[in-house]
């Protein structure tokens, strides 16, 4: 297991309820590193947070994991089966703002985040 699979393992275990439901790919390809997260339905809340502010802070720091081993580490969080979360959007229980599950795109380079790091 390299280090920024066993960073968020660490990570995720310490924020869910159920622990042995988090499961967690890693796929290396030329774009960089993307770990693939799956956590039971009942824990997605604590892994997103309140407006994804937690999962975007996992994402930033795993990026600084990835660049200490001159890697572009990527995150993606996948949705559990039989979530309320649909394509939809207007049904009830509907995550507000939720929007079709669309193919994962990398958004950020590592000179944004380098950039961003800098700026704080």
């Amino acid at each position: 297991m390299e280090h920024d699979e066993q960073f968020l393992e660490y990570v995720i275990k310490a924020l869910v309820d159920k622990p042995e439901d988090v499961k967690i790919s890693r796929v290396v390809d030329e774009m960089g590193v993307l770990l693939t997260l799956s956590v039971n339905q009942e824990d997605m809340g604590k892994v997103i947070g309140r407006s994804g502010a937690t999962a975007k802070a996992i994402r930033t720091v795993l990026r600084v994991v990835g660049m200490k081993n001159d890697a572009r580490v990527n995150l993606k969080i996948e949705e559990p089966e039989g979530s309320e979360r649909r394509q939809g959007g207007n049904q009830p229980g509907a995550v507000a703002d939720s929007a079709p599950s669309e193919p994962y795109v990398r958004d950020t380079t590592m000179d944004d985040i380098i950039t961003d790091l800098k700026a704080q």
